[in-house]
């Protein structure tokens, strides 16, 4: 069973960075996607951004340009670089692991205000 611990989140103003990162813990499959998706209060958890192990991305057309996801796969690490950030990014992040079924994170809490 894999376990993802996710850390890095916290406040934040407008137009600053964040990284936050994710360790993969069990049986880690080639096949799997790893990712970051995020609830904000009253909303629908979406897509932030996606990655496979052999590197290929996709990202939700909000965060394009501002925010960058990369793997440390030897480490079974996700990192998600937030630049730029508005204050409509504030939410819950949750990283994922799917392979077959999707596995959660805790989400660790990104605030993004003045």
């Amino acid at each position: 069973q894999v376990q993802l611990v996710e850390s890095g989140g916290g406040l934040v103003q407008p137009g600053g960075s964040l990284r936050l990162s994710c360790a993969a813990s069990g049986t880690i499959f080639s096949f799997a996607v790893m990712g970051w998706y995020r609830q904000a209060p009253g909303k629908q958890r979406e897509l932030v951004a996606t990655i496979t192990k052999s590197g290929r991305t996709n990202y939700a057309d909000s965060v394009k340009g501002r925010f960058t996801i990369s793997s440390d796969n030897a480490k079974n690490t996700v990192i998600l670089e937030m630049n730029s950030l508005k204050v409509e990014d504030t939410a819950v992040y949750y990283c994922n692991y799917k392979y077959v079924s999707d596995i959660w994170g805790k989400g660790t809490l990104v605030t993004v205000s003045s």
